[in-house]
């Protein structure tokens, strides 16, 4: 009797134990409330069986995996300069070598200043070193007194050790003033040579300012330098003379762009860009262009490449006249009213026409005074 009154009492807990495992298991399980990740975008719900269960978690695994390789590679690409990371040359035209197993800090710099020159050009180049670039001395003591950094930007030539890599060479020997850079020269591989200008000089200093000018353009380094100290507390600085040229579709036309069709319909102009006679871009925009190279995209002109590098960005895009005064009269009135021009050159020859013998008399009549630079706040 005791043994039946028992088994009596025990099975009157059978629904209640029933109960609760139904409700623990609904909650261990989800199978309840949470529907099936990947549905079709009908309202009626098929009723999900353990297979497609499964099948949609494994969809989900594989899924976040291929989102964890695609974010790491992101950060690969977008690490910043200077980092342990090593950059390797993978590209056949010169991607900066020496950006590889960078491990010794590098060194700082208010701005760096490349001056844009080829084989052909050693007359130019003289006419800037007998006129707005210090030399010698003078030009050890700028970097280290200032922080201006100056060098003439040039590749090599397609063949090794060829004539004009030689000549280049020994005018280096004798100045000190040139940056080397890993690539091919040519005119329609300015684009390229822009970017490796950026990375090379990114991975020589640790600049605020990097400036790229043509060797047919004067400067005035105390007013550039006081003109690009107001803008240090801009990061994302891209500074010089804005403009937005139409689209040359014709392949008979200078500055044609082979890639004419992806601004739109003919007669179209280009986003806003700054002119490439002389640019400045700040730290962090030098630093973004050394870090994902490979991946930035080259257009037939050398400056609407770079304005494309910067679209997408926050980029404060700076437009500064005095970066891009004409020759006499212009400049020389500036100067006379206190308010000397950062550059001069020509529009009508995007540099100062015949410049080997002009840039001297505009140095004369438009220059800042040698002294300048050397009592210039910044």
């Amino acid at each position: 009797m005791k043994q039946r009154s028992s088994t009596k009492i025990s099975l009157k807990w059978i629904p209640f134990l029933c109960i609760s495992f139904f409700i623990l298991g609904t909650v261990f399980s989800n199978r309840l409330w949470i529907p099936t990740i990947f549905n079709d975008c009908d309202t009626k719900k098929k009723p999900a069986t353990d297979n497609d269960e499964n099948g949609e978690v494994l969809k989900t695994h594989e899924a976040i995996e291929s989102l964890d390789k695609s974010f790491a590679m992101l950060q690969i690409k977008l690490a910043p300069p200077g980092s342990s990371q090593k950059m390797k040359n993978s590209d056949a035209t010169g991607a900066v070598s020496t950006l590889a197993g960078i491990d010794s800090p590098r060194k700082k710099a208010f701005m760096v200043i490349g001056i844009n020159t080829a084989f052909s050009s050693r007359r130019r180049r003289d006419s800037i070193r007998e006129t707005w670039m210090p030399q010698g001395e003078k030009l050890v003591r700028l970097e280290r007194e200032k922080g201006i950094i100056i060098r003439f930007i040039i590749g090599h030539s397609a063949t090794s050790d060829s004539i004009l890599d030689r000549a280049i060479d020994s005018e280096d020997a004798q100045h000190k003033d040139f940056l080397r850079l890993e690539h091919v020269e040519g005119y329609h591989e300015l684009s390229a040579k822009t970017k490796t200008y950026i990375c090379t000089a990114v991975a020589n200093w640790d600049a605020e300012f990097y400036v790229k000018v043509d060797d047919d353009v004067h400067v005035n380094l105390g007013k550039l330098a006081a003109l690009l100290g107001r803008y240090r507390s801009k990061p994302m600085a891209y500074i010089g003379c804005m403009k937005s040229g139409p689209v040359l579709s014709k392949k008979s036309v200078k500055y044609h762009e082979p890639e004419y069709w992806k601004f739109g319909e003919e007669g179209n102009k280009y986003f806003r860009h700054a002119t490439g006679q002389i640019y400045a871009i700040s730290k962090d925009l030098a630093n973004y262009v050394a870090a994902n190279q490979h991946i930035l995209h080259k257009y037939a002109n050398e400056d609407v490449s770079l304005g494309s590098w910067f679209i997408g960005l926050e980029v404060q895009h700076l437009n500064i006249k005095s970066m891009c005064c004409g020759t006499p009269p212009d400049c020389e009135l500036k100067a006379k009213a206190g308010n000397a021009c950062a550059a001069s050159f020509d529009w009508s020859c995007s540099g100062i026409c015949r410049s080997v013998e002009k840039i001297k008399i505009v140095h004369q009549r438009c220059g800042e005074g040698d002294a300048v630079i050397w009592s210039a706040l910044f």
